[in-house]
């Protein structure tokens, strides 16, 4: 069977690892990497058994697809040309860094019949996908997304870093319009907005809770939803689900009436997962797991976001 040729662009911290998992697929040829920092691709290269790029136009013609992990705003431009050249493209989340741009990319990978996959990488933890059966109709949902501080993140703010993974879980839980948000943040180190906070309120009426930030003193990804008849806790990080779901009316136990199970699962490789869900679509012409219009839809809602905490900042005076 004829090897997928696949190259990889950008191999800074994540890079990296896209290009080391690549490396080691039985189906893939990693071709090449690209970094505009040569001692970067060529060590990389090196240690991989590939081909150093300096240029992402350098690998056009060489390959059949590419991950993308460079400076997010750089994504457009770079996915534009690959896909412009008939390639398929994964890239790392948020997808662009406007709605114009998105909408763009969508448009010429439709109208090829290319494959646009975005790297919301939490779509494929081991408890996240195990929610898909327990998840029915949420009412209430709360999040919490702490990191500790890394200045490789500061590109853009803790809404498009960070909080954009979880707007993009809770989306794919509720499956509903957004009624309206209410949203605060402030930038307290870098130039960015470094801690956030959202009130998503949906059509169904759900409403969602969501925090981010990225000077905690520990890292922390954990979200709780409620539903008719359940509530449900999961630790992301942890890979552990907490379900609590009514079942009579007794008065013993913690929660009278309700059965409670703790659920484990052993710590998986979610960026194997994603970038082995992202060769297959490729080789079957598939529609990916997390499309390219699903990315638009999580940064549609992180723009707004963003949108409402700058108006409000500059209303009291804050950068």
């Amino acid at each position: 069977m004829k090897k997928l040729r696949l190259g990889v662009v950008g191999v800074g911290y994540l890079g990296k690892f896209h290009a080391e998992k690549y490396a080691g697929m039985a189906q893939v040829d990693l071709v090449g990497v690209v970094d505009t920092h040569r001692n970067i691709a060529d060590d990389i290269a090196s240690r991989l058994g590939t081909r150093p790029f300096y240029n992402h136009q350098d690998l056009i013609g060489k390959v059949d697809a590419v991950s993308i992990a460079v400076p997010t705003p750089d994504h457009f431009v770079v996915s534009r040309d690959f896909l412009e050249n008939d390639i398929d493209v994964l890239i790392e989340k948020p997808i662009t860094t406007s709605l114009e741009e998105a909408n763009e990319l969508i448009r010429i990978s439709e109208s090829r019949g290319l494959i646009v996959q975005v790297g919301h990488l939490e779509r494929f933890n081991p408890a996240v996908a195990a929610l898909q059966g327990i998840v029915k109709k949420p009412m209430f949902i709360e999040s919490h997304r702490l990191s500790i501080y890394k200045d490789r993140c500061t590109d853009v703010s803790v809404v498009l870093d960070l909080m954009i993974h979880d707007i993009d879980i809770i989306l794919n839980f509720v499956k509903s319009d957004i009624k309206s948000i209410h949203a605060s943040g402030i930038s307290v180190i870098s130039n960015h907005v470094d801690i956030a906070n959202a009130r998503l309120s949906f059509e169904t009426g759900c409403v969602a809770n969501v925090t981010a930030s990225r000077i905690s003193t520990k890292n922390e990804r954990k979200i709780r939803l409620f539903q008719k008849d359940a509530y449900i806790s999961v630790d992301f990080a942890n890979h552990d689900i907490t379900l609590i779901r009514k079942i009579g009316t007794g008065t013993g136990g913690i929660v009278p009436g309700a059965d409670i199970q703790k659920l484990s699962f052993l710590k998986g490789d979610a960026l194997e997962d994603e970038l082995t869900s992202f060769v297959n679509a490729i080789l079957l012409r598939q529609t990916p797991e997390v499309t390219g219009q699903m990315g638009r839809d999580a940064l549609k809602i992180a723009l707004n976001i963003m949108d409402q905490i700058r108006t409000t900042n500059a209303c009291y005076g804050s950068q």
